[in-house]
């Protein structure tokens, strides 16, 4: 496995690999709002911004299965914010979203980052489980909208 910088090319796996974790982790979510969320998150235009913008990591997991996970993360002031981290789910339990977690913290590191923040779903346990085993601390709650209607989400945060 290889975790590299995504690249223009990445846009498409990205979306793929987002759509299908969704698609198996929000049941409470119906199929036409994960639709229309990663479309709109994950668009050609979003995902360029993100990879031109100063202080930001995009990186892919890539196997000879192609893309099978990303994260997004971001350095303002001494906080870095995980923004998005998902493995497909036929590569969840490999390894993937650690190698992608290091790798990010790394690369943020560059930015004199003193502590990350990472946001999931109330409802995604297996997300939730994902960052307390590498430290990270529920420090906060919040609510998102996604296809009118508001769902609970849960801050974490890791001190570096």
């Amino acid at each position: 496995m290889e975790i590299r910088p995504a690249t223009t090319d990445d846009r498409s796996a990205i979306r793929e690999v987002a759509r299908d974790a969704w698609h198996d982790t929000y049941d409470e979510l119906a199929s036409d709002v994960i639709d229309d969320t990663v479309d709109d998150w994950y668009a050609d235009d979003e995902l360029e911004r993100a990879l031109s913008k100063p202080g930001t990591a995009v990186l892919v997991a890539e196997t000879d299965a192609g893309v099978v996970g990303f994260t997004h993360g971001v350095v303002q002031d001494d906080e870095g914010d995980v923004l998005r981290m998902y493995v497909h789910p036929d590569h969840q339990r490999e390894g993937v979203g650690t190698a992608l977690h290091e790798r990010l913290r790394d690369d943020l590191a560059d930015f004199n980052m003193n502590r990350m923040r990472a946001i999931d779903l109330a409802s995604n346990a297996t997300g939730r489980a994902f960052y307390e085993e590498l430290g990270f601390e529920e420090t906060d709650t919040g609510t998102v909208e996604l296809g009118g209607e508001a769902y609970e989400e849960v801050v974490y945060t890791l001190s570096l």
